[in-house]
């Protein structure tokens, strides 16, 4: 079986994906004359631009389920599986994608509002949604839906439990079984709330997790002032195959920077658009420049922040594709959290592990919360005959079952499948908002225009002759 899952994600993972990631990302980027720099100031002021409504939660609360979402055990454990596998260089492929992602994750939020429309009394929206109504290919949609149902319900949720019950065995010799019992059932009391409560959740949950963590990150940079020149010197050379340590793995920076990248921030994979979808917004490119700015939170400062603190202590190792460690600073370990508890441990001995732990306690939770909203929207999207508590019910105990069963397997076999979960929704999505980039660039345009008249901007899309967005006419 793990042959198996392997060769499967030796396929989506091919160099064709990465690829794609990165053009798509440069074109966007280049066509928005790089909004992610221009709109810096408008992502932040939007942050609290809507209030919640009957139909639809809050800016913020959309933002809060986003990064609940993008923040989650790949900022820990997949900034250290990074280094170890493609070594320094691969942190900045991994900036490299977020930066170049936050032009995608753009179009795609956009595109989550445009075509949002109203299901079980609240908003719904995403690719399979944008899909349909935009590019008129219904088992294309359907095919996503699928895909992401099995990804964010069965695939993904895995990873999350999986590095939250190694971090507690670590930090405090809790078996896995009985952590992974423990999210579970708290998992269980959140999702059994809706998406309602899911959102008032993030919304205090997600500002004190992210805040801890990267304080505590600018505790140790503080600590080690003078190395960030060398610090970040090492990551650039390593980055363009100039550091002789680790000579010869440039390819293996590139790929796994951004694999990781991809896998932390999510932009392009077609999670973000489901929450950005959920928002009450005046104008789709207000929610779209917002979610922008998450891919910003996720990868330029909280993964960072993780680079740094192994990077300083050096606790990391490095393979070698040939076999053995280029570097190994770590004894018996190769890839995983345990780099990041190191790495804090040796400016905190008495609390760095635990901390690692108890963060990633948090982190992982709230992602895991996010993959369950994406899954119900989907289905809210296959099941076109209204509200089916059966099927309801099943994707919550599936969910569940994933949750559990990921804490108590091997870290390797998660890390892969829920590659294969990444991969497969973003060959899908990225190829759609490709297609269906106009509505998501049009909308821009308009909001610019508004902008520099001095106006709020409001969406209209008669105005704007787009088809099938009922909820803006």
């Amino acid at each position: 079986m793990e042959q198996i899952i392997n060769a499967i994600n030796n396929v989506i993972w091919s160099n064709a994906l990465i690829i794609l990631c990165l053009v798509t990302g440069i074109y966007f980027s280049v066509v928005t004359r790089f909004l992610q720099v221009r709109y810096l100031k408008d992502m932040v002021a939007l942050l609290f631009g809507n209030k919640a409504s009957a139909k639809g939660v809050s800016s913020f609360q959309a933002f809060a389920i986003a990064i609940s979402g993008r923040v989650g055990t790949g900022n820990i454990a997949g900034v250290a599986t990074a280094i170890a596998m493609g070594g320094p260089g691969a942190v900045f492929w991994m900036w490299a994608i977020a930066f170049l992602g936050a032009a995608s994750a753009f179009v795609e939020a956009t595109l989550g509002q445009i075509y949002k429309e109203v299901k079980d009394g609240q908003y719904r929206g995403g690719p399979a949604f944008y899909i349909e109504k935009g590019l008129g290919v219904k088992w294309y949609a359907v095919i996503f839906a699928v895909a992401t149902i099995l990804s964010t319900a069965v695939f993904l949720p895995g990873v999350q439990s999986n590095s939250i019950a190694i971090s507690a065995k670590s930090a405090f010799d809790i078996p896995v079984e009985i952590t992974g019992g423990a999210v579970t059932i708290l998992l269980g009391l959140i999702i059994f709330g809706g998406v309602k409560r899911i959102g008032k959740v993030a919304e205090f949950v997600v500002p004190f997790m992210a805040g801890a963590y990267i304080l505590m990150a600018l505790v140790i940079i503080a600590m080690n002032i003078s190395q960030v020149p060398s610090v970040f010197g090492l990551i650039f050379r390593s980055a363009f195959d100039m550091e002789p340590a680790f000579a010869g793995i440039f390819g293996m920076a590139v790929a796994w920077g951004v694999k990781r990248g991809i896998y932390s921030n999510e932009a392009g994979q077609g999670t973000a658009p489901h929450a950005a979808a959920a928002a009450e917004a005046s104008h789709p490119a207000k929610q779209g420049l917002v979610q922008a700015f998450s891919v910003y939170v996720d990868t330029l400062f909280v993964c960072t922040a993780t680079a740094l603190m192994i990077l300083f202590t050096g606790k990391f190792n490095v393979v070698n594709p040939d076999g053995g460690f280029l570097v190994e600073n770590v004894k018996g370990m190769a890839i995983g959290a345990e780099f990041t508890q190191q790495a804090i441990s040796a400016h905190f001995p008495a609390i760095g592990s635990e901390f690692v732990s108890i963060a990633l306690l948090f982190f992982a939770f709230t992602t895991i919360m996010a993959y369950y909203y994406i899954a119900e929207t989907n289905l809210s999207y296959l099941n076109k005959t209204g509200d089916s508590k059966v099927l309801l019910w099943s994707l919550r105990g599936l969910i569940m079952g994933a949750t559990f069963y990921g804490s108590v397997k091997t870290a390797e076999l998660a890390w892969t499948v829920g590659d294969i979960g990444v991969g497969l929704m973003a060959w899908l999505n990225i190829i759609a908002i490709l297609l269906l980039r106009k509505p998501a660039l049009d909308a821009l345009k308009d909001y610019q225009k508004q902008k520099s008249e001095g106006k709020d901007p409001v969406y209209s899309a008669a105005k704007m002759g787009v088809k099938n967005a009922e909820q803006w006419n």
